[in-house]
């Protein structure tokens, strides 16, 4: 899979994208919702001011603050609750002490705080600080079930099976990552997926189910 996703799409160099801050609330924000409405939601929360600011800020204008993204009303008290609970651990908002933590340490550290679920933390861990873990969006975890790399199971497990049959080599994990990502978005689709257009489709359990016919992700497997 590594090896064709790299020949489709290229080598992708392990670069944070983004600050870590950054990562870690536009994630939060990501759920759910396109990468062009989590920017504008990103931006519109920093016109609230600092970190300290959007704390102590109203929630009902953090939310409206952060409406382009999914569900505002339940992400903007998750993300007063993050940012409160890393100024009261760390007395301030700088994340790299991640960088020299243990890996499962940092892992536990994040995932801890309001809000923030195993794939944020995973995100953070490996685009800001490449540290050895595999981040399962949504794109991952329906192309790899098709495929068949893993049962199906929910996100939070797939990143421990994944993990496990995966080397402990940031670049590569990113690289991969990423590389799902774009295939998801343009090819393995939720729905109608262009499988004749698919470099994985000869070794794709769904597409030899169904040839060009893959269900949406949504829709339970035919029984037999």
């Amino acid at each position: 899979m590594y090896e064709r996703l790299h020949a489709e799409y290229g080598e992708r160099p392990l670069i944070a994208r983004r600050a870590p801050m950054h990562e870690l609330i536009s994630t939060i924000l990501s759920q759910r919702t396109t990468h062009q409405d989590e920017e504008a939601a990103y931006q519109e929360l920093l016109t609230l001011g600092s970190w300290d600011d959007i704390t102590l800020a109203p929630t009902e204008a953090v939310a409206h603050a952060i409406r382009r993204s999914n569900y505002p009303e339940s992400k903007a008290p998750r993300i007063q609750a993050t940012l409160r609970a890393i100024r009261e651990q760390r007395g301030g908002y700088d994340l790299d002490f991640l960088a020299e933590w243990p890996v499962k340490d940092a892992m536990k550290w994040l995932t801890d705080l309001p809000g923030v679920g195993v794939k944020t933390a995973s995100l953070v861990l490996l685009f800001n600080y490449a540290r050895p873990v595999f981040p399962v969006d949504t794109h991952v975890h329906r192309i790899n079930t098709r495929v068949g790399t893993i049962p199906r199971m929910g996100e939070q497990a797939a990143h421990r099976a994944l993990l496990v049959l995966l080397p402990p080599d940031p670049p590569y994990l990113y690289e991969l990552h990423v590389n799902l990502l774009r295939h998801g978005q343009r090819v393995c689709t939720w729905t109608r997926p262009r499988c004749p257009a698919c470099v994985l489709r000869d070794r794709c359990d769904a597409h030899a189910i169904y040839g060009n016919n893959v269900p949406s992700f949504s829709e339970k497997p035919a029984k037999s």
